[in-house]
C-alpha cells in the first residue's frame, strides 16, 4: 500500500492514525534516506499511541534508543550509527520484542538480518521538499492485523 502526504504536518497525522492501530509485540522497520521523514513519522505514532506530545518525541541518533509510554511502550531505535544486526542485538533488541511493546527501527535495512519475520516496513521516500511517499508493507500476522486496523482507521 502506498499513501502521500504534502507536508510534514500530514505526515505526523498519518503517523497518529497508525499509533491509533497499534499491538504488541509489532516490530516497525523503517527505511529512508536522511531527511524522508522517518522521525516526523514516529513523532506521529507516539502521539497517537497516547504516549505524549509529539514535540517530545526526538529522533534517537546519538542515544540510540529513546521509549515513550502510552497505550504500549513504543520503543524507537535508530540504527544509523550501528555497524549492523550484532551492535543491534547487543543493546538488547531481543528483549525489546519480546516485551508487549511496539519497536520502531529506524534505518532498518542497515540491520535487516535482526529484524523479525513478522513486521511492518515503511518506506518513506522524499519526492519534494514537503511531499512523501509511504510504502507500507505487512510481513507477518500481527503486521497484517495492524495495517487492516489502520486501514478501518481512515478519518
Amino acid at each position: 500500500m502506498q499513501l502521500q502526504t504534502h507536508s510534514p504536518q500530514e505526515t505526523l497525522e498519518l503517523g497518529q492514525r497508525l499509533g491509533r492501530s497499534l499491538s504488541g509485540g509489532l516490530v516497525i522497520a523503517l527505511v529512508g534516506d536522511l531527511g524522508a521523514g522517518k522521525t516526523q513519522f514516529v513523532k506521529g505514532v507516539a502521539s497517537g499511541n497516547g504516549a505524549t506530545d509529539p514535540k517530545q518525541v526526538t529522533s534517537p541518533t546519538f542515544t540510540l534508543i529513546n521509549e515513550y509510554e502510552g497505550q504500549r511502550t513504543l520503543i524507537h531505535i535508530d540504527t544509523y550509527r550501528l555497524k549492523g544486526s550484532a551492535e543491534l542485538v547487543a543493546l538488547g533488541f531481543d528483549e525489546f520484542i519480546a516485551e508487549d511493546a511496539v519497536v520502531a527501527v529506524e534505518w532498518a535495512d542497515r540491520v535487516c538480518e535482526a529484524i523479525p519475520e513478522d513486521h511492518l516496513r515503511i518506506e518513506v521516500e522524499s519526492i519534494d521538499a514537503n511531499t512523501r511517499r509511504l510504502s507500507f508493507s505487512a510481513m507477518g500476522a500481527s503486521a497484517v492485523a495492524c495495517l487492516e486496523s489502520f486501514n478501518a482507521n481512515q478519518d
